[in-house]
């Protein structure tokens, strides 16, 4: 069974928002899926960035910001791209607020999904444009990507686990 067979039998209608966390900026790119195609909306913004200082005024006012836009473009879901926790590519103590930050947001399903999942995703269901065309910035390929992947899984579920007893 070909993509988009398997794509146009399903009633699917959803917006993710993929999120890379850099130092102390939030990389966005939104993809919607609508009747078999998916869809790149225009984005006011392409990242939302951390003031540096680390105030509990500042974490908010992040977090407001990153609320407003997620409200303003009806996003269904966030997904961010997991980071490792220590180690040469570790994130930093500022990307884990900004995660937090996000995380805790009302109303607003969040996940996270981990370089494992996130691999095994696109290695199932590769990317059928090259990322030039879609017309993002280089730097929001990442963002993207996982968006793209969270779609993919939720169309076409990984197969279960198998447990050895």
């Amino acid at each position: 069974m070909g993509y988009n067979t398997a794509v146009e039998n399903r009633e699917y209608i959803m917006k993710i928002c993929g999120v890379e966390i850099k130092g102390s900026e939030a990389i966005v790119s939104l993809l919607s899926f609508k009747d078999g195609l998916f869809n790149l909306p225009e984005c006011r913004v392409r990242k939302v960035e951390f003031n540096k200082r680390n105030s509990t005024g500042d974490i908010r006012y992040f977090q407001s910001t990153f609320s407003k836009l997620m409200a303003d473009y009806t996003v269904d879901m966030v997904v961010i791209k997991e980071r490792p926790l220590k180690g040469k590519f570790a994130g930093g103590s500022l990307g884990f607020k900004m995660e937090s930050a996000i995380q805790l947001i009302d109303g607003l399903e969040v996940e996270t999904m981990s370089p494992q999942v996130f691999k095994e995703a696109i290695k199932r269901n590769p990317v059928v444009v090259s990322f030039a065309e879609t017309g993002l910035k280089a730097f929001q390929e990442n963002a993207f990507t996982v968006a793209y992947a969270k779609h993919m899984n939720l169309q076409f579920p990984p197969p279960p686990v198998e447990t050895i007893e």
